[in-house]
Formats: C-alpha cells, structure tokens, sequence
C-alpha cells in the first residue's frame, strides 16, 4: 500500500510518524495508518552498525512508485550525513527532509545547496544552542517548519520532562517560526502507551501556539490529529460567526470582529484541509 504524504500540506500537517528505516515491517503498518506525514527514520533509530544498510533500503522503499516519505537525515558534523543527501536527494518518493540536531542556519544552507532541489526542510532543533538560534534558522531559507527534539534537549540541558520546564522552549520555537514566517512548530514525541497523556501533552502543545506532533507509533497519530484540529465546537462557531457577519453587511462592527474573521476563516480552512465535517450543526 503506497503512502501519499502529499496528501495534506505539510505546513498544516498535524501527526508525524517517526519510523524506523531498518524495520520493514514498521514501515509496512506506517502507511497504513492516519498520519499526516511519514518520517522514514536513519538517524537516533539505528545503529551506527546498520546505518548504512538502512539507507540503502530507505532509497530502495522511495524508488518504488507511488511511495512517498521524508526522511530524517543525520546531522551536519556526522560522517554520515553527506552519504545520506549524495543518496537521497534524486529519489523520486522523497517529500522533504527533516534534518537532526539544527544549531545553526548554516546546517540548513549546506543541507539546502547539496541538495540541490526545491525540497522542503524540517530543522529539528535538539539543544540549548539550537534554541537559542530558532530565530534565525527560522528566517533561513529552506526551512519550512522547526520541530523540537525534546528527548535531547533534556539531555543537553538536564531539563525535567514537566509542563514547566518544557514550556520555555516550546514558546521560542513558535515565536521563532512566527518572526520566520513559518507555520507553527512541530512538538517532540510522548513516549509509551498512556493515550489520555498524549492528548493532554498535545492540547498544551497547541495552547503554547505548536501545530504539529511528532509520533512513534501509529496509535499515537490519530489522537494527535484530533487533538490539535479543530473541534465541531470550533467548527460550529466558525460557521455560525461567519453567517452572523455576512448578515450585518460583511463589514467590520466593532474592535473584536477582526481578530473573530480571521479565527473563523483559519478553522474552516483547516476542517476543509483535514476532511473534517464543516457543515454547521
């Protein structure tokens, strides 16, 4: 069963699907679930051991028609990150790519210009000094989206995994991808199985202005889809303030419709996007 990621465009993807290259079968049961975008997975995944048998495998899985994925690349300082954009870049299945461990916009520059084409490029920023330089990784050209590596940027900083300590980063990276003009950014995975936790972390993620999820499994994305879509409330009160308006004229009352316009109009866009019922209730 081929996976058409370009079925929802990226900048409003929601579920990202982490997948491990090296396990077929991982792949097989991806692409046949409700994710938004699949990420063919060469970095943390594997094994240095099994690198480069899962890179050819990935080329191998994206020359077959009608397959279509990202992939997350090793990043810019490893030996292994020229050999993976020297294998990739030509592939006809290759959606974008999103690239490991971002500090700097030149990781996104030298990625970009060996690549040599039009793809998009998602900068997973993974650490105290990638942070810092969201702003103006954000503002580079070839960046489409910021997702956040969490995981490792606990590491770096010694950082707890609570709403608290998680909330600083989260907000620089959706102020940097505001002042770079880019979609909301991308938040790192919930691991284990506890769905209501997911949901929970989602819905705060959403909150702090973050419109993507990064998933490990494929039970996680139908969750993370709902809860960062908007809701049939969302979607009532869209259409209900957009008849109200078009009803006193069309034209702006008072302080307060414009910012209203511009909510309705993002939530009905977005339920059309996502194939979610827009018809008023």
């Amino acid at each position: 069963m081929a996976h058409t990621s370009a079925r929802i465009d990226h900048a409003l993807s929601r579920s990202w699907l982490l997948v491990n290259a090296a396990r077929p079968d991982d792949i097989a049961r991806a692409v046949a679930c409700d994710a938004d975008q699949i990420i063919l997975d060469i970095e943390d995944a594997v094994d240095p051991a099994y690198k480069d048998a899962a890179r050819r495998a990935t080329a191998n899985w994206l020359d077959q028609s009608g397959n279509h994925a990202w992939v997350r690349i090793n990043d810019a300082s490893t030996e292994y990150w020229a050999d993976d954009i020297a294998d990739f870049r030509s592939r006809p299945g290759l959606v974008g790519v999103v690239l490991a461990k971002v500090e700097s916009p030149q990781h996104i520059t030298d990625t970009a210009s060996r690549l040599g084409r039009d793809l998009p490029i998602v900068a997973l920023i993974e650490s105290a000094l990638g942070i810092e330089a969201a702003a103006a990784i954000a503002r580079t050209s070839g960046t489409s989206r910021l997702a956040f590596g969490s995981g490792d940027y606990r590491r770096d900083t010694g950082a707890a995994a609570t709403d608290l300590a998680m909330s600083y980063p989260r907000s620089r990276l959706t102020i940097a991808s505001r002042l770079g003009s880019l979609p909301g950014p991308i938040d790192g995975p919930t691991t284990g199985r506890d769905l209501d936790a997911l949901h929970s972390h989602t819905a705060l993620a959403r909150s702090l202005g973050m419109t993507g999820r990064l998933c490990l499994s494929p039970g996680q994305t139908s969750v993370v889809n709902n809860a960062i879509g908007p809701s049939v409330d969302d979607i009532r009160w869209a259409h209900e303030f957009l008849a109200d308006f078009r009803t006193a004229g069309g034209t702006v009352r008072d302080g307060s419709d414009k910012p209203r316009l511009e909510q309705a109009t993002r939530i009905t866009r977005l339920a059309d996007a996502y194939g979610i019922c827009a018809s008023p209730i």
